[in-house]
C-alpha cells in the first residue's frame, strides 16, 4: 500500500466509500446508498514459514441493495505500483470467498446457509504515471505456454485516479472529489487551483493529502483553522490560503498597489504642479518683454 493508516479513514465514511464505488461501478448512478452498506473489518490469517500471518484489506464494506442482494466490496489504496499487487488483490478476494464457505459448511447453527455473493475489490492508485505493472496473474506469473490453458486468469481493477478526465470527476458528490481533483491537477504539473465547495471532512481530506504528498503543512494548518474557527464550510480555497500565505500575500500586494497609486497621484499632483508653474513662468516672461519693448518700468 505504501501508506498508513489515516489514508483510508476518509474511504471508511459510507458517503464516500458509496460515491466511490458509484462512479465506478455505475458510472455515477446513485446506485448504492450510504444505509446500505456495513463496516466490514476483514482480517484473514495465512501461515508461511511455520508462521501464522495476518493480512487486513484497507477499506471492506458488505454492500445488500436492490441491485445486488448481497456484495462484499473492497477499497486499496496505492500511491506507488506493486509489481505483485494481482497476487495480493487475489489472497483478499479469495480470503473473503473462503469466509463465505465456512458460513455455508456451519452445521448445528440453526441458521439459514448463506448464498455466495461477489466480491469486488477496487485498487485506487494515485500515481502521477501510469500504472505498467501487471494487472493479472498472467501478467505477473511466468508460464510456459503447454500449461498454460491450466492456469486460471485473475484480473484486477486499478483505477488511475490522477488520470481521470473532468466529466469523471465531475461526477464524485462527496470530498472524493477534492482528492482527485488535487492529483489531476498535480499530474498534469500545473498550479493547483482550489475549488471552493466545503468539505465535509475537514480532518481526513488533510491527512490523507498529508500522507499521500508527503507534505506536514496540512495537519498545521488544520490546527490553525481549529484554533480560528469551526472547520464546517471550509474549503481547499480556505486551505491553500494558509498553506500558501495568500491571504498575507493578497494583504501585501494590496498594500503595494495603495502605494503604487498614492504615489502615482502624487507624481500626478507634482506634475501638473510644475506645469502650472512653467506656465506661469512664460507668461511672466511674456508679460515683461512687451513692457520692455514699450520702455515701460517694472
Amino acid at each position: 500500500m505504501g501508506l498508513d493508516s489515516n489514508e483510508k479513514i476518509l474511504a471508511d465514511y459510507n458517503d464516500v466509500f458509496a460515491d466511490i464505488m458509484n462512479v465506478f461501478l455505475y458510472g455515477g448512478k446513485r446506485v448504492i446508498k450510504e444505509e446500505q452498506l456495513e463496516n466490514s473489518k476483514d482480517r484473514s490469517q495465512y501461515k508461511a514459514d511455520g508462521k501464522l500471518h495476518e493480512q487486513e484489506r484497507d477499506v471492506s464494506k458488505f454492500y445488500n441493495g436492490k441491485e445486488i442482494r448481497i456484495a462484499f466490496l473492497g477499497i486499496e489504496h496505492q500511491n506507488y505500483e506493486d509489481a505483485y499487487m494481482p497476487l495480493r488483490v487475489i489472497s483478499y478476494d479469495g480470503s473473503s470467498y473462503r469466509k463465505q464457505l465456512l458460513k455455508s459448511d456451519e452445521k448445528g447453527s440453526g441458521k439459514k446457509k448463506i448464498k455466495p455473493y461477489p466480491v469486488i475489490t477496487l485498487v485506487l492508485y494515485f500515481g502521477t504515471k501510469h500504472w505498467s505493472a501487471g494487472k493479472s496473474l498472467y501478467e505477473v506469473l511466468e508460464i510456459p505456454e503447454d500449461i498454460k490453458e491450466y492456469v486460471s486468469d485473475y484480473k484486477i481493477n486499478v483505477i488511475e485516479v490522477a488520470f481521470l478526465n473532468q466529466k469523471q470527476i465531475d461526477l464524485f458528490q462527496s470530498d472524493f472529489k477534492i482528492i482527485a481533483d488535487f492529483f489531476v491537477q498535480k499530474r498534469k504539473n500545473e498550479d493547483y487551483v482550489p475549488a471552493d465547495d466545503p468539505i465535509e471532512h475537514v480532518d481526513e481530506v488533510l491527512k490523507m493529502l498529508e500522507i499521500m504528498v508527503g507534505d506536514n503543512r496540512y495537519p498545521q494548518v488544520l490546527e490553525a483553522l481549529n484554533k480560528e474557527r469551526d472547520k464546517k464550510g471550509i474549503s481547499m480555497c480556505e486551505v491553500y490560503d494558509k498553506i500558501e500565505g495568500r491571504g498575507i500575500q493578497k494583504g501585501i500586494q494590496k498594500g503595494i498597489q495603495m502605494e503604487k497609486a498614492n504615489t502615482e497621484k502624487e507624481r500626478k499632483r507634482a506634475d501638473e504642479e510644475h506645469e502650472r508653474a512653467e506656465a506661469a513662468k512664460k507668461e511672466n516672461e511674456y508679460l515683461r518683454k512687451i513692457l520692455m519693448d514699450n520702455n515701460i518700468a517694472f
